[in-house]
């Protein structure tokens, strides 16, 4: 959590495999948006070599092994370079988790 505890707000989309968006306003003082996604149920995954690898989002599953499929991550529009337990929260910015094969 930010040390002055101060709260921030976000917006995360998630875009399904059958092109359904769905928008999740958080307000939070988390530092990452791994912990908060986690905390709050809207992802599921597993810690890798890499950090969390992430299994599901909202529910749906993307599982690479099977059909190439993963959670691409977005942060204001940028492909995020590093995973989402790396992912610092800024307040005001946008994140997306679009399902990808």
């Amino acid at each position: 959590a930010k040390e002055d505890g101060e709260m921030v707000a976000i917006n995360v989309t998630v875009v399904h495999s059958d092109g359904t968006e769905k928008k999740f306003p958080y307000e939070t003082n988390e530092e990452f948006l791994g912990a908060l996604l986690l905390k709050e149920g809207l992802i599921k995954g597993e810690e890798g070599p890499y950090g969390l690898m992430i299994s599901e989002v909202e529910g749906e599953k993307a599982v690479y092994e099977e059909n190439g499929a993963y959670w691409a991550i977005y942060e204001n529009g940028e492909y995020a370079m590093q995973g989402v337990d790396a992912t610092k929260i800024t307040d005001g910015s946008e994140y997306k988790f679009e399902y990808t094969k």
